[in-house]
Protein backbone atom coordinates (compact mmCIF):
# COMPACT_ATOMS: atom_id res chain seq x y z
CA UNK A 1 0.00 0.00 0.00
CA UNK A 2 1.24 3.83 -0.61
CA UNK A 3 2.20 5.55 1.58
CA UNK A 4 -0.64 8.28 1.22
CA UNK A 5 -3.30 5.63 1.48
CA UNK A 6 -1.61 4.20 4.32
CA UNK A 7 -2.01 7.72 5.96
CA UNK A 8 -5.67 8.47 4.44
CA UNK A 9 -6.44 4.84 6.07
CA UNK A 10 -5.06 6.31 9.17
CA UNK A 11 -6.97 9.56 9.27
CA UNK A 12 -10.09 8.09 8.64
CA UNK A 13 -10.42 6.14 11.88
CA UNK A 14 -13.48 8.22 13.99
CA UNK A 15 -12.40 8.14 17.23
CA UNK A 16 -8.89 9.74 15.93
CA UNK A 17 -10.84 12.33 14.85
CA UNK A 18 -12.78 12.76 18.19
CA UNK A 19 -9.84 13.18 20.17
CA UNK A 20 -8.19 15.50 17.57
CA UNK A 21 -10.94 17.79 17.46
CA UNK A 22 -11.26 17.51 21.36
CA UNK A 23 -7.91 18.70 21.77
CA UNK A 24 -7.58 22.86 22.36
CA UNK A 25 -4.79 23.45 20.57
CA UNK A 26 -4.27 23.90 16.54
CA UNK A 27 -3.58 20.26 14.77
CA UNK A 28 -2.40 20.18 11.50
CA UNK A 29 -1.34 16.86 9.74
CA UNK A 30 0.33 16.67 5.86
CA UNK A 31 1.38 13.45 3.94
CA UNK A 32 5.15 13.30 2.67
CA UNK A 33 4.97 15.71 -0.05
CA UNK A 34 3.27 18.41 1.90
CA UNK A 35 -0.28 18.21 1.05
CA UNK A 36 -2.59 18.87 3.86
CA UNK A 37 -4.49 15.77 5.21
CA UNK A 38 -5.93 16.73 8.40
CA UNK A 39 -6.71 20.88 9.63
CA UNK A 40 -8.63 20.58 12.99
CA UNK A 41 -10.92 23.71 13.83
CA UNK A 42 -8.82 25.32 16.19
CA UNK A 43 -6.19 25.54 13.14
CA UNK A 44 -8.68 26.89 11.28
CA UNK A 45 -9.68 29.99 13.73
CA UNK A 46 -5.92 30.38 14.42
CA UNK A 47 -5.15 30.77 10.92
CA UNK A 48 -7.99 33.03 9.95
CA UNK A 49 -9.25 30.31 7.01
CA UNK A 50 -12.00 27.03 6.75
CA UNK A 51 -11.07 23.78 7.11
CA UNK A 52 -11.86 23.38 3.21
CA UNK A 53 -10.10 26.12 1.93
CA UNK A 54 -6.88 23.69 3.44
CA UNK A 55 -7.71 20.31 3.47
CA UNK A 56 -6.24 18.74 0.13
CA UNK A 57 -3.96 21.72 -1.08
CA UNK A 58 -0.18 21.94 -0.70
CA UNK A 59 1.11 23.86 2.71
CA UNK A 60 2.38 26.59 1.39
CA UNK A 61 -0.77 27.54 -1.03
CA UNK A 62 -2.28 29.12 1.60
CA UNK A 63 0.83 30.12 3.48
CA UNK A 64 2.93 31.36 0.94
CA UNK A 65 5.40 33.26 3.31
CA UNK A 66 6.27 30.05 4.83
CA UNK A 67 9.46 28.50 3.04
CA UNK A 68 10.99 24.75 3.67
CA UNK A 69 13.49 26.54 6.05
CA UNK A 70 10.63 28.49 8.17
CA UNK A 71 8.11 25.84 8.02
CA UNK A 72 8.50 23.13 10.63
CA UNK A 73 5.78 20.76 9.10
CA UNK A 74 8.79 21.02 5.80
CA UNK A 75 11.84 20.80 8.02
CA UNK A 76 10.18 17.46 9.68
CA UNK A 77 9.60 16.31 6.06
CA UNK A 78 13.23 16.56 5.00
CA UNK A 79 14.81 15.55 8.26
CA UNK A 80 12.29 12.99 9.61
CA UNK A 81 13.43 14.79 12.97
CA UNK A 82 11.08 16.13 15.76
CA UNK A 83 10.61 19.49 16.49
CA UNK A 84 9.70 20.88 19.77
CA UNK A 85 8.33 24.21 20.92
CA UNK A 86 9.84 26.07 18.02
CA UNK A 87 8.26 30.01 17.60
CA UNK A 88 6.64 30.13 14.17
CA UNK A 89 5.84 33.62 12.05
CA UNK A 90 3.60 33.51 8.96
CA UNK A 91 1.02 35.28 7.06
CA UNK A 92 -1.55 33.26 5.88
CA UNK A 93 -3.67 33.88 2.08
CA UNK A 94 -5.09 36.71 3.52
CA UNK A 95 -1.51 38.60 4.65
CA UNK A 96 -2.88 37.85 8.44
CA UNK A 97 0.11 37.42 10.61
CA UNK A 98 -0.06 34.40 12.72
CA UNK A 99 2.66 34.01 15.81
CA UNK A 100 2.62 30.28 17.02
CA UNK A 101 4.60 27.58 19.34
CA UNK A 102 5.33 24.46 17.21
CA UNK A 103 5.74 20.98 18.32
CA UNK A 104 6.32 18.84 14.51
CA UNK A 105 6.77 15.40 14.67
CA UNK A 106 7.38 12.85 11.43
CA UNK A 107 4.46 10.40 11.26
CA UNK A 108 6.32 6.88 10.23
CA UNK A 109 4.98 3.43 9.75
CA UNK A 110 7.65 0.60 9.55
CA UNK A 111 10.76 3.11 8.99
CA UNK A 112 8.88 4.96 6.18
CA UNK A 113 7.76 8.60 6.57
CA UNK A 114 3.78 9.10 6.14
CA UNK A 115 4.08 12.62 6.91
CA UNK A 116 4.36 15.06 9.57
CA UNK A 117 2.01 16.48 12.31
CA UNK A 118 2.35 19.63 13.71
CA UNK A 119 0.66 20.70 17.29
CA UNK A 120 0.54 24.81 16.85
CA UNK A 121 -0.17 26.91 20.60
CA UNK A 122 -0.73 30.50 19.64
CA UNK A 123 1.15 33.11 21.35
CA UNK A 124 -0.53 36.77 20.20
CA UNK A 125 -2.08 36.70 23.77
CA UNK A 126 0.35 35.62 25.82
CA UNK A 127 3.01 38.53 24.34
CA UNK A 128 -0.11 40.94 24.93
CA UNK A 129 0.13 39.92 28.70
CA UNK A 130 3.20 40.71 28.30
CA UNK A 131 2.93 43.81 27.49
CA UNK A 132 0.36 44.00 30.83
CA UNK A 133 2.96 42.54 32.76
CA UNK A 134 6.00 44.94 31.40
CA UNK A 135 3.44 48.19 31.77
CA UNK A 136 2.64 46.46 35.53
CA UNK A 137 6.59 46.28 36.27
CA UNK A 138 7.29 49.97 35.05
CA UNK A 139 4.97 51.18 36.69
CA UNK A 140 6.22 49.62 40.02
CA UNK A 141 9.30 50.90 39.42
CA UNK A 142 8.28 54.47 39.03
CA UNK A 143 5.88 54.48 41.94
CA UNK A 144 8.77 52.83 44.17
CA UNK A 145 12.02 55.15 42.59
CA UNK A 146 11.48 58.21 44.97
CA UNK A 147 11.68 55.93 47.60
CA UNK A 148 15.00 54.39 46.59
CA UNK A 149 16.24 57.27 45.85
CA UNK A 150 15.75 59.26 49.20
CA UNK A 151 16.91 55.59 51.00
CA UNK A 152 19.34 54.05 48.20
CA UNK A 153 19.73 50.45 47.54
CA UNK A 154 22.09 49.70 50.71
CA UNK A 155 18.76 50.15 52.65
CA UNK A 156 16.47 48.30 50.48
CA UNK A 157 18.96 45.39 49.43
CA UNK A 158 20.33 42.75 51.96
CA UNK A 159 24.20 43.16 52.52
CA UNK A 160 26.44 40.85 53.97
CA UNK A 161 25.46 41.12 57.81
CA UNK A 162 22.18 39.61 56.86
CA UNK A 163 23.67 36.69 55.86
CA UNK A 164 23.74 34.46 59.21
CA UNK A 165 26.42 32.17 59.29
CA UNK A 166 29.44 30.89 61.46
CA UNK A 167 29.67 27.31 58.80
CA UNK A 168 33.36 27.70 56.96
CA UNK A 169 32.04 26.66 53.49
CA UNK A 170 29.39 29.38 53.49
CA UNK A 171 32.36 31.83 55.29
CA UNK A 172 34.55 30.84 52.30
CA UNK A 173 31.75 31.40 49.57
CA UNK A 174 30.70 34.60 50.96
CA UNK A 175 34.96 35.82 51.09
CA UNK A 176 34.74 34.56 47.12
CA UNK A 177 31.55 36.58 46.38
CA UNK A 178 32.48 39.91 48.48
CA UNK A 179 35.68 39.68 45.41
CA UNK A 180 33.45 38.90 43.14
CA UNK A 181 31.19 41.83 43.69
CA UNK A 182 34.35 44.46 42.93
CA UNK A 183 34.63 43.33 39.53
CA UNK A 184 32.47 43.18 36.51
CA UNK A 185 32.56 39.64 35.44
CA UNK A 186 29.05 38.07 35.51
CA UNK A 187 28.40 35.50 38.51
CA UNK A 188 26.70 31.92 38.30
CA UNK A 189 24.94 31.25 41.88
CA UNK A 190 23.91 27.20 42.75
CA UNK A 191 22.23 26.23 45.51
CA UNK A 192 19.03 24.24 46.74
CA UNK A 193 15.65 25.95 46.55
CA UNK A 194 15.32 28.17 50.09
CA UNK A 195 19.58 28.40 50.62
CA UNK A 196 19.53 32.30 50.14
CA UNK A 197 20.40 32.57 46.56
CA UNK A 198 19.22 35.83 46.32
CA UNK A 199 20.09 37.19 49.68
CA UNK A 200 23.72 36.60 48.28
CA UNK A 201 22.92 37.99 44.70
CA UNK A 202 21.33 41.42 46.47
CA UNK A 203 24.72 41.59 48.57
CA UNK A 204 26.78 41.45 46.36
CA UNK A 205 24.95 43.91 44.33
CA UNK A 206 25.08 46.33 47.37
CA UNK A 207 28.95 45.66 47.71
CA UNK A 208 29.46 46.65 43.57
CA UNK A 209 30.50 49.82 41.64
CA UNK A 210 26.78 49.42 40.55
CA UNK A 211 25.11 49.67 43.86
CA UNK A 212 23.54 53.14 42.81
CA UNK A 213 22.30 51.87 39.90
CA UNK A 214 18.84 49.90 39.74
CA UNK A 215 18.56 45.83 41.05
CA UNK A 216 16.00 43.88 38.41
CA UNK A 217 14.83 40.71 39.13
CA UNK A 218 13.28 37.82 37.38
CA UNK A 219 12.67 34.27 37.66
CA UNK A 220 12.62 32.29 34.66
CA UNK A 221 11.00 29.74 35.18
CA UNK A 222 7.73 31.68 35.74
CA UNK A 223 7.61 32.70 32.32
CA UNK A 224 7.07 30.91 28.79
CA UNK A 225 10.13 31.38 26.17
CA UNK A 226 8.09 33.14 24.14
CA UNK A 227 7.03 35.71 26.88
CA UNK A 228 10.51 35.73 27.94
CA UNK A 229 11.64 37.40 24.80
CA UNK A 230 9.62 40.40 25.26
CA UNK A 231 9.89 40.73 28.61
CA UNK A 232 13.86 40.50 28.76
CA UNK A 233 14.60 42.17 25.38
CA UNK A 234 11.38 45.09 25.14
CA UNK A 235 8.93 45.78 22.48
CA UNK A 236 8.88 47.78 19.58
CA UNK A 237 5.51 49.25 18.18
CA UNK A 238 3.50 47.47 15.47
CA UNK A 239 5.38 44.04 16.33
CA UNK A 240 2.13 42.56 16.79
CA UNK A 241 -1.21 43.35 17.61
CA UNK A 242 -1.56 46.18 20.47
CA UNK A 243 2.82 45.86 20.91
CA UNK A 244 4.40 49.42 22.02
CA UNK A 245 7.68 50.82 22.30
CA UNK A 246 8.61 49.34 25.66
CA UNK A 247 11.86 48.92 27.51
CA UNK A 248 12.63 45.24 28.62
CA UNK A 249 14.22 44.11 31.81
CA UNK A 250 17.92 44.65 30.07
CA UNK A 251 17.18 48.65 29.46
CA UNK A 252 15.86 48.70 32.50
CA UNK A 253 18.82 47.48 34.41
CA UNK A 254 21.02 49.63 32.64
CA UNK A 255 24.25 50.75 34.94
CA UNK A 256 22.56 48.00 37.51
CA UNK A 257 22.62 44.46 37.50
CA UNK A 258 20.21 41.59 36.32
CA UNK A 259 19.14 38.87 38.01
CA UNK A 260 17.85 35.76 36.39
CA UNK A 261 16.52 32.74 38.48
CA UNK A 262 16.64 29.54 36.96
CA UNK A 263 18.44 30.67 33.90
CA UNK A 264 18.24 26.76 32.74
CA UNK A 265 14.24 26.93 32.39
CA UNK A 266 15.06 28.85 29.42
CA UNK A 267 14.78 27.01 25.71
CA UNK A 268 18.52 26.91 24.13
CA UNK A 269 17.93 29.21 21.21
CA UNK A 270 16.85 31.95 23.83
CA UNK A 271 20.01 30.90 25.34
CA UNK A 272 21.65 31.71 23.01
CA UNK A 273 20.71 35.08 22.51
CA UNK A 274 21.49 35.90 26.17
CA UNK A 275 24.77 34.88 25.12
CA UNK A 276 25.07 36.80 22.26
CA UNK A 277 23.69 39.86 24.72
CA UNK A 278 26.08 39.58 26.95
CA UNK A 279 28.98 39.10 24.69
CA UNK A 280 28.18 42.29 22.51
CA UNK A 281 26.30 44.47 25.00
CA UNK A 282 23.63 45.12 22.68
CA UNK A 283 19.65 44.10 22.72
CA UNK A 284 16.96 44.51 19.95
CA UNK A 285 13.45 45.04 21.36
CA UNK A 286 11.10 42.56 19.37
CA UNK A 287 10.02 43.44 16.50
CA UNK A 288 12.27 46.14 15.85
CA UNK A 289 15.52 46.96 13.91
CA UNK A 290 17.51 49.33 15.65
CA UNK A 291 20.15 48.20 18.61
CA UNK A 292 20.71 49.62 22.24
CA UNK A 293 24.05 49.11 23.63
CA UNK A 294 22.94 48.63 27.53
CA UNK A 295 25.50 48.28 30.44
CA UNK A 296 24.40 45.45 32.49
CA UNK A 297 25.91 43.09 34.82
CA UNK A 298 24.53 39.69 34.51
CA UNK A 299 23.83 37.59 37.55
CA UNK A 300 22.67 34.05 37.36
CA UNK A 301 20.99 31.43 39.81
CA UNK A 302 20.27 27.44 39.36
CA UNK A 303 18.87 25.16 41.89
CA UNK A 304 20.52 22.16 40.14
CA UNK A 305 23.79 22.42 39.57
CA UNK A 306 25.23 23.80 36.63
CA UNK A 307 27.31 20.35 35.57
CA UNK A 308 24.07 18.19 35.71
CA UNK A 309 22.39 20.73 33.65
CA UNK A 310 24.99 20.59 30.64
CA UNK A 311 24.71 16.54 30.54
CA UNK A 312 20.84 17.11 30.73
CA UNK A 313 21.27 18.89 27.59
CA UNK A 314 19.35 21.93 29.56
CA UNK A 315 21.88 24.36 29.93
CA UNK A 316 24.29 25.96 26.89
CA UNK A 317 27.89 25.10 27.49
CA UNK A 318 28.90 28.46 26.09
CA UNK A 319 26.87 30.31 28.35
CA UNK A 320 27.71 28.10 31.05
CA UNK A 321 31.58 29.16 30.48
CA UNK A 322 30.57 32.59 30.04
CA UNK A 323 28.93 33.47 33.34
CA UNK A 324 30.50 30.76 35.46
CA UNK A 325 34.22 33.01 35.72
CA UNK A 326 32.63 33.21 39.73
CA UNK A 327 30.90 30.31 40.46
CA UNK A 328 29.10 30.23 44.08
CA UNK A 329 27.75 27.16 45.18
CA UNK A 330 26.02 27.64 48.52
CA UNK A 331 25.41 24.47 50.94
CA UNK A 332 22.11 22.76 52.29
CA UNK A 333 20.86 23.91 55.56
CA UNK A 334 21.51 20.27 56.54
CA UNK A 335 25.26 20.60 55.66
CA UNK A 336 25.41 24.17 57.81
CA UNK A 337 24.48 22.52 61.39
CA UNK A 338 26.63 24.88 63.42
CA UNK A 339 24.08 27.67 61.41
CA UNK A 340 20.74 26.02 62.65
CA UNK A 341 20.68 27.40 66.41
CA UNK A 342 21.50 30.99 65.63
CA UNK A 343 19.08 30.96 62.44
CA UNK A 344 16.24 29.55 64.95
CA UNK A 345 17.51 32.23 67.53
CA UNK A 346 17.54 35.12 64.55
CA UNK A 347 14.08 34.06 63.45
CA UNK A 348 12.58 33.83 66.95
CA UNK A 349 13.59 37.53 67.53
CA UNK A 350 12.39 38.73 64.15
CA UNK A 351 9.11 37.43 64.61
CA UNK A 352 8.12 36.93 68.17
CA UNK A 353 6.99 40.75 70.24
CA UNK A 354 8.70 39.17 73.13
CA UNK A 355 11.05 36.35 73.91
CA UNK A 356 10.61 32.92 72.26
CA UNK A 357 12.43 29.90 73.23
CA UNK A 358 12.52 26.00 71.94
CA UNK A 359 11.62 23.22 74.40
CA UNK A 360 14.90 21.34 74.58
CA UNK A 361 13.79 18.20 72.82
CA UNK A 362 12.06 20.47 70.03
CA UNK A 363 16.00 22.41 69.62
CA UNK A 364 17.59 18.64 69.31
CA UNK A 365 14.37 18.09 66.66
CA UNK A 366 15.76 20.97 64.68
CA UNK A 367 19.22 20.37 64.65
CA UNK A 368 18.50 16.72 63.92
CA UNK A 369 15.83 17.48 61.11
CA UNK A 370 17.16 17.42 57.06
CA UNK A 371 15.48 20.43 56.36
CA UNK A 372 14.46 19.89 52.59
CA UNK A 373 13.72 23.19 51.74
CA UNK A 374 16.12 24.85 53.66
CA UNK A 375 16.67 28.14 55.41
CA UNK A 376 13.45 29.05 53.81
CA UNK A 377 11.47 25.88 55.38
CA UNK A 378 12.98 26.63 59.11
CA UNK A 379 11.67 30.40 58.67
CA UNK A 380 8.26 29.29 57.93
CA UNK A 381 8.37 26.60 60.76
CA UNK A 382 9.27 29.47 63.14
CA UNK A 383 6.96 31.91 62.00
CA UNK A 384 4.28 29.27 61.85
CA UNK A 385 4.59 27.80 65.52
CA UNK A 386 5.48 31.51 67.42
CA UNK A 387 1.74 32.03 65.55
CA UNK A 388 0.61 28.91 67.76
CA UNK A 389 2.16 29.01 71.16
CA UNK A 390 1.03 31.29 73.69
CA UNK A 391 3.24 30.69 76.84
CA UNK A 392 6.91 31.94 74.58
CA UNK A 393 8.13 28.07 74.51
CA UNK A 394 7.60 26.29 71.10
CA UNK A 395 6.17 22.99 71.78
CA UNK A 396 6.10 19.69 69.42
CA UNK A 397 2.08 20.81 69.63
CA UNK A 398 2.92 24.07 67.74
CA UNK A 399 4.71 21.89 64.89
CA UNK A 400 3.68 21.93 61.10
CA UNK A 401 1.49 18.63 61.64
CA UNK A 402 4.12 17.06 58.46
CA UNK A 403 7.27 18.38 61.39
CA UNK A 404 5.30 16.79 64.23
CA UNK A 405 4.97 13.42 62.41
CA UNK A 406 8.91 13.41 61.92
CA UNK A 407 9.43 14.56 65.59
CA UNK A 408 7.49 11.38 66.80
CA UNK A 409 9.31 9.06 64.28
CA UNK A 410 12.66 10.19 65.46
CA UNK A 411 11.44 10.30 68.91
CA UNK A 412 10.81 6.47 68.50
CA UNK A 413 13.76 5.34 66.75
CA UNK A 414 16.74 7.41 68.60
CA UNK A 415 16.66 6.55 71.99
CA UNK A 416 19.54 9.35 72.83
CA UNK A 417 17.07 11.45 71.70
CA UNK A 418 14.51 10.56 73.82
CA UNK A 419 16.50 11.16 76.86
CA UNK A 420 17.62 14.62 75.52
CA UNK A 421 21.29 14.71 75.82
CA UNK A 422 23.31 17.02 77.66
CA UNK A 423 24.57 19.99 76.35
CA UNK A 424 28.55 18.81 77.11
CA UNK A 425 27.73 15.87 75.21
CA UNK A 426 26.11 17.57 72.18
CA UNK A 427 29.30 19.86 71.73
CA UNK A 428 31.68 17.07 71.64
CA UNK A 429 29.22 15.44 69.05
CA UNK A 430 29.17 18.46 67.08
CA UNK A 431 32.80 19.26 67.46
CA UNK A 432 34.01 15.55 66.46
CA UNK A 433 31.28 16.35 62.85
CA UNK A 434 33.47 18.96 62.04
CA UNK A 435 36.84 17.53 62.54
CA UNK A 436 36.32 14.82 60.62
CA UNK A 437 34.73 16.61 57.82
CA UNK A 438 37.48 18.96 57.90
CA UNK A 439 39.71 15.88 57.42
CA UNK A 440 37.74 14.45 55.03
CA UNK A 441 37.62 17.45 52.70
CA UNK A 442 41.75 17.82 53.40
CA UNK A 443 42.63 14.18 52.77
CA UNK A 444 42.97 13.77 55.97
CA UNK A 445 45.83 16.75 56.00
CA UNK A 446 45.98 17.56 59.52
CA UNK A 447 47.60 20.76 58.98
CA UNK A 448 45.40 22.13 56.02
CA UNK A 449 42.69 20.65 58.54
CA UNK A 450 43.68 23.06 61.35
CA UNK A 451 43.73 26.18 58.86
CA UNK A 452 39.95 25.38 57.58
CA UNK A 453 38.64 25.36 61.25
CA UNK A 454 40.58 27.87 62.47
CA UNK A 455 42.81 26.16 65.24
CA UNK A 456 46.20 26.02 66.50
CA UNK A 457 47.81 22.01 65.02
CA UNK A 458 48.82 20.96 67.94
CA UNK A 459 44.80 21.62 69.59
CA UNK A 460 43.85 19.78 66.63
CA UNK A 461 45.75 16.82 67.06
CA UNK A 462 45.09 16.47 70.74
CA UNK A 463 41.11 16.36 69.69
CA UNK A 464 41.96 14.10 67.03
CA UNK A 465 42.95 11.38 69.57
CA UNK A 466 40.54 12.58 72.07
CA UNK A 467 37.63 11.88 69.63
CA UNK A 468 39.64 8.67 67.70
CA UNK A 469 39.19 10.27 64.42
CA UNK A 470 41.53 9.05 62.09
CA UNK A 471 43.86 11.28 60.58
CA UNK A 472 47.04 11.24 58.82
CA UNK A 473 51.05 13.36 60.40
CA UNK A 474 52.20 16.42 58.60
CA UNK A 475 53.95 15.68 55.10
CA UNK A 476 52.58 12.01 54.77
Amino acid sequence: MKPMLMLREFMAQKPLEIIIESIDEAIHIVDQDGVTMYYNSIAAKLDGLSQEEVIGKHLLTNFPSLTSESSTLLQVLSTKKAIFKRPQNYYNHYGQLIETINTTIPLLYKGELLGAIEIAKDIKHIKQLSEKLLELENLHRTMTSPRQKQNSNKNTLYQWHDIITEDPVMIEQIEIAQKAARTTYPIMVYGETGTGKELMVQAIHSESNRQAGPFVVQNCASLPGSLLESLLFGTKKGSFTGAVDRKGLFELADKGSLFLDEIQSMPLDFQAKILRTIEDGYIRRVGGTESYQIDVRVIVAMNKHPLECLEQGVLREDLYYRLSFFLLELPPLKKRQADIARLIRHFCTLNAKTEVQLEDSVQQFFEKYTWPGNIRELKHVIEYAITLCSDRIIMPQHLPLHLQKKYEQLLSSNTRFAKRIGLKEQLEEDERHYIKEALERTKGNVKKAAELLDIPRQTLQYKIKKFKVKGKRDGE
